[in-house]
């Protein structure tokens, strides 16, 4: 029986050392542009409205706080206003919408 040729692997490799140095430079270049907008009160805002824009979008923080006398049928109906993920004890919360069990109701899909 014939022999099979045996392949050896070749890998190129880049420096880890530049590769540290590029993620250094560019998370002191970020913190660096981060903390010269925070020196005003403006760019506070801005950072905070920022930060406020994509815990919505990601469904982690709400539009709208719970309010008394909240009562959603399906947390399609609470999405649709803002109100959710609701938490145990607040408005609006019921057992029926919190799948899990897990004391929050209405959590963002994150699909499988």
């Amino acid at each position: 029986m014939p022999r099979r040729p045996t392949y050896r692997r070749t890998y190129v490799s880049v420096p880890r050392r530049s590769i540290n140095l590029l993620v250094g430079a560019g998370l002191v270049g970020a913190i660096a542009g981060v903390g010269s907008v925070a020196t005003t009160s403006e760019g506070r805002d801005t950072i905070v409205a920022i930060a406020t824009d994509i815990g919505i979008a990601t469904g982690m923080a709400r539009e709208r706080s719970a309010k008394e006398g909240d009562y959603w049928l399906r947390c399609d109906d609470a999405r649709a206003v803002g109100a959710a993920p609701i938490y145990r004890g607040e408005p609006g919360y019921r057992e029926g919408l919190d799948a899990d069990n897990d004391g929050i109701a209405c959590e963002p899909y994150r699909g499988k």
